[in-house]
């Protein structure tokens, strides 16, 4: 078997065993285009969109698309994502989650697949905001050190060395999202996935992506940082 008839075979067999996971609240400018595109960059059989009480069209616009819908509780990302994990098809061999205001393009997917299959010892592979192309009016200055700071104190106090600690596109091996009990409500979610990979003997690798400026309104606030930092310190006691 030659080496484009070996990566065709990949294309059809293994990368159709993911689903596509997005949190949403509000997001009826955002969560069509995000939808499409990353439909249009990979062959999901299954997305499902988890809506946080929104009261705009989004939940109508993800149906219209073929989105499964899954209703949170409670309120923040966190909270979303534990609901999601009571939904998603463990037959599945990974999980893509996004956000769905835009901001991250669908078309690393692929490349992030490769690398989970080629490397049975990484868990997860997370795109990296700040090692590739930043739109200007994407990231704001006391965002960027924002991050900057708390991506040092998950280094250090966490002991995982990830540059972009929490970036909302993630492709993560399916099994290890099964028995995960999540506690974070809010924004702090990345920080306690990124534990509980690493908890179970998985590697995570970041690539570099293109970041693009939100559609829609902005909702992570300074207090969110509080959070995350809290979370942080969290993780090391367990």
């Amino acid at each position: 078997m030659g080496e484009g008839e070996g990566l065709q075979t990949l294309t059809q067999e293994k990368y159709c065993s993911a689903q596509l996971v997005v949190a949403a609240l509000n997001e009826e400018r955002g969560i069509g285009p995000t939808l499409t595109e990353f439909l249009d960059s990979f062959d999901f059989p299954k997305v499902l969109v988890v809506d946080g009480h929104s009261v705009d069209r989004t939940v109508e616009i993800a149906k219209n698309l073929g989105a499964e819908i899954a209703f949170q509780e409670g309120i923040g990302k966190g909270n979303a994502i534990a609901k999601a994990l009571q939904h998603i098809d463990l037959s599945v061999k990974y999980v893509v989650l996004t956000d769905a205001d835009h901001t991250y393009p669908g078309e690393y997917v692929p490349e992030m697949i490769k690398i989970l299959e080629r490397n049975p010892q990484v868990g997860m592979v997370c795109g990296n905001r700040f090692s590739g192309e930043i739109e200007s009016k994407a990231v704001r200055s006391s965002f960027y050190f924002g991050n900057k700071l708390l991506a040092f104190a998950h280094s250090l106090m966490n002991g995982i060395s990830l540059r972009d600690p929490l970036t909302g596109l993630r492709v993560i091996r399916t099994k290890i999202l099964q028995d995960w009990d999540v506690k974070s409500q809010g924004f702090d979610i990345e920080v306690e996935l990124n534990r509980h990979v690493e908890r179970k003997g998985y590697a995570t690798v970041e690539v570099p992506i293109r970041y693009r400026q939100r559609i829609g309104e902005k909702k992570l606030r300074v207090k969110h940082g509080v959070t995350i930092l809290k979370r942080i310190l969290q993780e090391t006691t367990l």
